[in-house]
């Protein structure tokens, strides 16, 4: 099959260190990013101030070397980073203070390598509720720890369920409900999404989901978004062509939208995950050529009166949209921007950040007006997109960049292949 780009984000998302002496009040604002697109799920935040323009000698708080090749986001969580990497060919979890200094790595099982230049063993970003840590990998390894760095229960979903047939590389982050850690897995074969007990590590259960699609159609690497409908929680898992809303509780079906591809095209595989404002999800399909906007609720096949609207000359392929302040932002994988609100799907205004023979992969993330959204080829560009569009500053971290950028705390987390940095304005 042919498929131009070499990639999974997982959408598709990092040696010495120079240390930045940060004072114990500006430690007490450190914010949370619990999980790969944040605290809300859309890759933003609305509070704090964000560097512009940073360099090897100018703002750069510190980097730290990485085992390593990974293309999974940071997490934050109460001062400390963590991340996962490979270590000596295992899977691992490493924990970093909030000055860049190496606090453990914890290992638990033998890795699966990226079979791919853009992709990694260790896609999946990691994620904590605060009492516990989760992450899981290519390799089928999933793991919950505490915050010493100890495994408190694992399982290999490889061994259990057998091998996925993905064509690229596995990248579907695990989420987390009151009372479960939920994964997924949506391939040729039987597909499912499963979920375990966060204490205890037992498998409360397990639901396929197979839906017949044209070829590659039926792969996913979108990760679940977590809400509340009606007092309970409810998942929204996207891929084989369809939104399909299940009971945190038990996995069960409760509605779904399909008709995603109505002219029966192949290799529309999901790499973009949607992103939900405004109560609608958006979500991107068709090799970045289309959008749609789906009403959350209702009970069954809702397919005919929950699709709000479709473009059809617009979208994105790997990176997945931003919500900030009530609009959605796409970065496509060409640099094009665009602006548009999420009820009428409506685009508000475009724009374009520098092309190169290397592609948009990360998912952008905004803070403080501004949209950070890092290139293949490791140039970081920051552009203004309150008020008008404008591109503020272009930086070369010096090696490739795939995972999501993290703002928090007033610091930029960005992930490189092989480095971890943290950028603030001094």
């Amino acid at each position: 099959m042919k498929m131009k780009t070499a990639v999974l984000m997982a959408a598709v998302l990092a040696g010495g260190a120079a240390c930045f002496a940060a004072g114990a009040a500006e430690l007490a604002k450190v914010e949370n990013w619990p999980r790969w697109r944040g605290p809300q799920d859309n890759g933003s935040t609305e509070a704090g101030r964000y560097p512009v323009k940073w360099s090897g000698t100018e703002n750069v708080l510190w980097k730290a070397e990485l085992p390593g090749k990974g293309c999974s986001t940071p997490i934050v969580w109460e001062q400390r980073i963590y991340v996962t990497a490979p270590v000596a060919g295992q899977d691992a979890l490493l924990a970093f203070d909030w000055a860049g200094k190496a606090l453990w790595q914890t290992t638990v099982g033998a890795e699966k390598p990226g079979k791919h230049r853009n992709g990694s063993g260790c896609n999946p970003s990691p994620t904590t509720d605060g009492v516990s840590l989760f992450a899981t990998f290519k390799s089928g390894n999933l793991a919950a720890f505490d915050f010493t760095g100890k495994v408190l229960w694992r399982t290999n979903l490889v061994e259990k369920y057998g091998r996925d047939t993905l064509y690229w590389d596995y990248g579907i982050s695990p989420v987390l409900t009151e009372k479960f850690v939920v994964v997924t897995m949506m391939h040729q074969g039987e597909s499912w999404l499963a979920a375990w007990d966060k204490r205890t590590g037992a498998l409360g259960w397990k639901v396929a989901r197979n839906y017949k699609t044209p070829v590659e159609n039926d792969h996913s690497y979108a990760t679940p978004i977590v809400v509340r409908q009606a007092g309970a929680e409810v998942l929204l898992v996207w891929g084989a062509e369809h939104v399909t809303a299940h009971a945190a509780a038990t996995g069960e079906v409760l509605w779904s939208v399909g008709d995603f591809n109505p002219g029966g095209q192949k290799n529309w595989v999901a790499v973009s995950s949607p992103v939900l404002a405004a109560d609608v999800l958006v979500v991107p399909y068709g090799r970045g050529a289309r959008l749609h906007g789906v009403k959350l609720g209702g009970s069954g096949d809702v397919t005919a009166t929950h699709r709000l609207w479709k473009r059809e000359d617009t979208g994105t392929f790997v990176p997945t949209p931003a919500a900030y302040k009530g609009k959605v932002y796409l970065v496509r994988d060409r640099g094009e921007v665009e602006c548009l609100d999420p009820v009428s799907g409506k685009t508000e205004w475009t724009g374009q950040l520098p092309k190169s023979g290397a592609n948009y992969y990360s998912s952008p993330a905004i803070a403080d007006g501004k949209v950070y959204a890092a290139r293949e080829d490791g140039v970081v560009f920051v552009a203004r997109v309150e008020g008008k569009f404008e591109v503020l500053s272009e930086n070369n971290m010096g090696e490739r960049v795939i995972a999501a950028p993290v703002p928090v705390g007033n610091r930029l987390l960005l992930r490189g292949e092989r480095t971890l940095f943290c950028i603030a304005a001094q």
